[in-house]
């Protein structure tokens, strides 16, 4: 990458990161909120959760109109994406040849294959803004939106510990906004946690550093798990015509997609077309817990000619120069896959560099610091070239793209030390970054938040976004992040008209 640095966008614009993401609609393993509940809180298991899941979707997506575990009533739509390539067709056939079983990943079991259900309605984006605010806007007397904005610091009384309000810039003018019962911090998984110590809470260590006075020593930002994920492998076919292109936008498309017709191309969610979900030969996982998810993807790098995804994954030029501008030139319809790990062993940190809140955090995710990591997302490739050479592919003329990657041109092309240095070249994050203000027991010095996501030893104040998340989850972020919103809303109902617990 250049400077060898990730690329870490926030979505800084009404609707939050669902403003930005690969609408992608995918909650997670039963197993995975099951575990936050034993790891003590109460109140998150599976059972309790798919309420709120249930509660917040509307699924128009194919055969599960009478799924248990859907909703038709929720304002988040939930729906199949309309333009499919026959690419997708033939892998959905393959993975099924190759003994992945066809599987609503959003239902009962999560194991196996599927057309990727999408955050969009009638082809477009729904984001949270979308689905929630717009609708409510100009109707809800006690909600007011500041755009252009920046909360700064969170006002606690340092006698009673507890949160009185927060400090706002707007205008490069400074105010103080009171709260009459509680602060709600849902800036995400990074600036959920700068906040946080901007405000006195934090690990000792990094407070002490930058001299903020702490009021509450917590291990804010001392865990971030996140979700690495491989650019490739890419394979050409002998089809034309379905690989998703700039080239291929016409006045006609424009014309047919500002009218709404869900069937175009344009409505394709960044060429996602179908997940996979996988088991690697040395999982320790439970049988029915994937660990790896394979995204297949109808194009590459080349599809935007090195623009949007190039940039915004921050590689190299040479790699779209060398890897991926020849497919453009030979004009080949191809599709690539995303081999995405969701259980990694290495841990990275998020830390203050300084005072000033107009300053990015320092990240560091460490990805790939052990290298279990690499080894499942190498067994995740090796399992999708197999799926590749399965008939139903094969009658497409489904060949691996083979110009290797800058860089791993000393090992044999598709060995596994190959890939192997491929995965270390090629891989990037998905933004799933999760446990910076991670949920537990008080007990446990890990943790920062409750089980009702109240800060340990602060009143009048809670974190309600994907920076609470224990562990490392075997979804994409965005569902639960509507999850956890729901549920926070509930709590913080429950305990203002019925005062049921301390704050």
């Amino acid at each position: 990458m250049n400077n060898q640095e990730c690329a870490l966008p926030r979505g800084k614009i009404l609707g939050g990161t669902s403003s930005i993401n690969f609408m992608i609609y995918n909650r997670g393993n039963r197993r995975d909120f099951d575990r936050w509940a034993e790891f003590g809180n109460p109140g998150w298991s599976y059972q309790d959760v798919l309420p709120y899941f249930k509660k917040s979707e509307n699924c128009y997506v194919n055969g599960l109109e009478r799924s248990p575990y859907h909703n038709r009533t929720g304002p988040l739509n939930v729906e199949d994406v309309r333009y499919r390539t026959e690419a997708v067709h033939a892998y959905l056939k393959a993975a099924q040849q190759a003994g992945h079983r066809r599987t609503d990943y959003n239902g009962e079991s999560q194991m196996g294959v599927s057309y990727v259900q999408a955050n969009t309605l009638n082809g477009r984006r729904q984001s949270a803004f979308r689905a929630y605010i717009e609708p409510i806007r100009h109707t809800r007397k006690n909600l007011h939106i500041v755009t252009m904005a920046r909360v700064t610091k969170v006002l606690i009384d340092k006698q009673t510990k507890q949160a009185y309000g927060v400090r706002l810039l707007y205008r490069n003018t400074l105010y103080t906004i009171k709260a009459r019962q509680e602060v709600i911090l849902s800036a995400g998984a990074f600036n959920s946690p700068q906040l946080l110590m901007l405000s006195g809470i934090g690990p000792e260590d990094n407070l002490k550093g930058i001299r903020v006075p702490i009021i509450k020593a917590l291990p804010v930002g001392k865990l971030l798990y996140d979700h690495m994920s491989h650019f490739g492998p890419t394979f050409t076919t002998n089809s034309t015509g379905n690989t998703l292109s700039l080239a291929k936008i016409g006045a006609q498309d424009l014309k047919s997609f500002a009218s709404g017709n869900p069937s175009t191309f344009l409505s394709s969610i960044g060429g996602v077309e179908a997940l996979t979900f996988a088991k690697t030969p040395h999982s320790k996982e439970p049988h029915d817990m994937p660990d790896v998810e394979f995204i297949t993807v109808a194009g590459s790098l080349a599809s935007d000619e090195g623009t949007g995804l190039t940039e915004g994954a921050n590689f190299r030029r040479e790699i779209y120069n060398k890897v991926y501008k020849p497919l453009n030139d030979a004009q080949t319809d191809h599709f690539s896959f995303l081999v995405m790990q969701f259980h990694p062993k290495s841990v990275g940190r998020l830390w203050l560099h300084n005072r000033n809140p107009l300053e990015w955090p320092r990240i560091n995710p460490k990805f790939f610091h052990n290298s279990d990591d690499v080894e499942d997302i190498l067994a995740g490739i090796k399992e999708v070239i197999r799926i590749s050479k399965m008939p139903a592919m094969q009658k497409l003329g489904v060949r691996l793209h083979d110009i290797p990657v800058p860089g791993c041109e000393g090992h044999r092309f598709d060995s596994d030390d190959y890939w192997r240095c491929s995965i270390r070249v090629m891989s990037y994050t998905l933004h799933h970054q999760v446990a910076t203000c991670r949920m537990g027991p008080a007990a446990d010095n890990s943790t920062v938040v409750n089980a009702r996501l109240q800060v340990h030893g602060i009143g009048r104040l809670r974190v309600a976004d994907t920076s609470i998340i224990p562990f490392p989850p075997t979804c994409h972020t965005n569902a639960a992040s509507f999850m956890i919103g729901e549920k926070a809303a509930d709590m913080i109902k429950d305990y203002w008209l019925n005062r049921r617990y301390a704050i």
